[in-house]
């Protein structure tokens, strides 16, 4: 097997058993701002290969990888100052995100990456644009693309900070069902073998799903919420006790990328739903657990002023000294303990003379 067959990727169509995650991922290529995807699963539930599938719908086709032991400069990019400083011309030299514009961002193991790098990267998948700054001299360029996260939850969780910035999320367990691992494990084995042979058998739904992402981009823009859908958000947002009103806004979007990708005249409530678990996953809280958070916070201040008022009493003066004599006449809160003595045997001085 040569070097060009090697990088092949595992046709997009030809996943099996993976429906959330194909709609996470068709969803993400019609409407990069939604923020990417965060796949969350164990090893081997084909994580990176839907992230090189999808790569090749796009219009570049391209897929970046970003390395764990990746700068911040490799990914951003850098500025020459000196240049601008003595020629007064900018000097750019592009990183990763400008190198995956319209294509796919793919960060292995994004919960090891550092919280400085996420965040970039999340700031540009969100806007669309890479701004870099160095020494009051800033440069922007378009950034476009399509971020997906994997991390596998058994070697550490991203900060919630973190976590609620990505638009979507998946997560994948292990296929127990003997007939869909059956299935799997025959897709793979055809691939392996034959790799031209067997994406030739899936080149017209690939072309399909090529001609439905470019389609649902076009009529993205005409399609708008009413009321009716704009209730629903809110109420799914609230049952599930989020931080903040991002659930409602990548709600809304993810929505109106389904209804793009499927033709419809309008964003319903069924929309909502079907989207609905992807947006939540990561960022659903207990409600009692929330309100009891609430609560404390809003004693907190209370119980501080109380306590003040109580200190500035003379009643208070007075029990404080009194317990400072206390602490000033013992030696904390455990007893003296008696100490064991050994006897030793009695040393006879040296004479002045002998010493």
């Amino acid at each position: 097997m040569n070097a060009a067959t090697q990088r092949l990727a595992f046709p997009f169509a030809a996943l099996i058993g993976q429906t959330p995650l194909q709609q996470a991922l068709l969803l993400a290529a019609i409407d990069p701002g939604l923020g990417g995807v965060l796949v969350s699963g164990p090893r081997g539930t084909a994580k990176s290969t839907a992230a090189r599938a999808l790569a090749e719908l796009l219009p570049e086709g391209q897929l970046v990888n970003l390395p764990l032991g990746a700068s911040e400069d490799r990914l951003i990019g850098t500025l020459d100052i000196e240049t601008v400083l003595r020629d007064g011309s900018m000097r750019f030299s592009p990183g990763l995100l400008a190198k995956a514009h319209r294509g796919v961002l793919y960060v292995d193991e994004v919960n090891l990456l550092p919280d400085a790098l996420v965040d970039a990267l999340l700031d540009a998948a969100a806007s669309g644009v890479n701004t870099i700054e160095r020494d009051g001299v800033s440069h922007s360029h378009d950034a476009s693309f399509v971020l997906i996260g994997t991390m596998n939850p058994e070697e550490g969780e991203l900060r919630p900070q973190l976590i609620d910035r990505f638009g979507l999320m998946v997560g994948l367990q292990n296929c127990f069902e003997p007939q869909v691992r059956q299935q799997i494990v025959k897709a793979r084995l055809a691939f392996d073998l034959d790799p031209q042979g067997f994406r030739a058998g899936y080149t017209q739904q690939q072309e399909t799903y090529v001609q439905r992402i470019h389609a649902a981009r076009e009529v993205l823009p005409q399609l708008d919420f009413d009321d009716a859908v704009h209730a629903h958000v809110s109420a799914l947002c609230i049952d599930a006790a989020v931080d903040g009103l991002r659930a409602d806004l990548v709600m809304l979007r993810a929505a109106r990328a389904l209804a793009a990708l499927e033709q419809a005249a309008a964003v319903t409530t069924e929309h909502v739903e079907r989207v609905a678990e992807s947006v939540l996953m990561h960022r659903r809280h207990d409600r009692e657990t929330r309100a009891g958070g609430d609560a404390r916070e809003s004693e907190a201040p209370r119980q501080v002023v109380d306590d003040a008022d109580a200190a500035s009493s003379p009643s208070s003066l007075d029990s404080t000294s009194s317990a400072a004599a206390a602490g000033d006449s013992d030696w904390g809160y455990l007893s003296p303990q008696p100490a064991g003595v050994a006897q030793v045997k009695g040393v006879i001085p040296l004479n002045a003379k002998k010493r």
